[in-house]
């Protein structure tokens, strides 16, 4: 097993411990790749574990990939560990069969509707400071007649502004993220919100999963777990949740939700 280059800069695949490698963590964004580095790290204490880095701009285009990255550096059968985005790509990549998986855990998924969608901005601004708004205003005026590079810096401003809306008690720490890349955001995102509306799309498409899932969810997230659970238990019937209280969308890096994070997640992945 080595890390290899895709078609971007940085790696297809970041690898962790010793084989076999079946367990994958799969970062969020779309377009933020690297910062599912810190869970990649502390279970590779125990098992091999793959960190795939996905570069394709639409959302066929990241299944592929995802599916080519574990095919070729991943044993099977292998659990996928998604977080936010992560968690929705999970979900369509098992959907397809191939290669073999053998469970899904989806960390601060993404939610399945335009109207819980629209919540999530409504829950941001009513945390955000009125000093924090002004600036956010400003980023948004600057958005608007901003090139691809200054998006990115832009991008991740506005992620800034948004820290205290998505933490509840952060753990201060370097990010790992490797580079903002806010065009293949905006592709990506797109592609599955086009999905999402089309009445049905997304229930057919995961009613076709048939291993057990898990949902790992904070209750301080904004991404509402009303946008999540009906939905999900309505596809797939093998499922379960645990919902931590005082914890955003980030469960390893809360102070007071980290180590009930922790000891779920080794237990989902089998871990003593």
């Amino acid at each position: 097993k080595r890390t290899g280059f895709g078609s971007s800069s940085y790696p297809a695949v970041r690898i962790y411990g010793q084989s076999p490698y079946q367990v994958a963590v799969l970062h969020g964004g779309p377009g933020a790749p690297g910062y599912m580095a810190p869970v990649a790290r502390e279970l590779s204490k125990a098992m091999g574990v793959i960190e795939p880095l996905q570069s394709k701009d639409s959302l066929r285009g990241q299944i592929q990939e995802l599916a080519e990255q574990m095919k070729i550096y991943a044993d099977e059968p292998i659990m996928l560990i998604g977080s936010s985005w992560g968690a929705v790509l999970a979900l369509f990549t098992a959907a397809r069969k191939s290669p073999d998986f053998s469970k899904l855990i989806l960390i601060g998924s993404a939610v399945f509707d335009k109207q819980s969608s629209e919540r999530i901005e409504k829950i941001r601004m009513d945390r955000l400071t009125d000093e924090q708004k002004i600036r956010f205003e400003k980023i948004k005026l600057k958005m608007a007649n901003a090139n691809s590079s200054e998006m990115d810096e832009l991008v991740k401003q506005w992620g800034e502004v948004f820290d205290g809306t998505d933490n509840y008690d952060p753990i201060p720490a370097e990010s790992d993220v490797i580079e903002i890349q806010y065009d293949l955001f905006e592709k990506v995102w797109s592609d599955f919100v086009a999905l999402r509306d089309e009445p049905g799309r997304l229930k057919n498409e995961f009613s076709r999963i048939d291993i057990p899932v898990t949902v790992i969810h904070g209750d301080y997230d904004p991404h509402p777990i009303e946008g999540i659970r009906p939905f999900l238990q309505s596809c797939i019937k093998d499922i379960r949740f645990h919902v931590l209280p005082n914890c955003g969308h980030y469960p390893w890096n809360e102070r007071q939700a980290r180590d009930e994070f922790y000891e779920i997640l080794r237990s989902e992945v089998d871990i003593s």
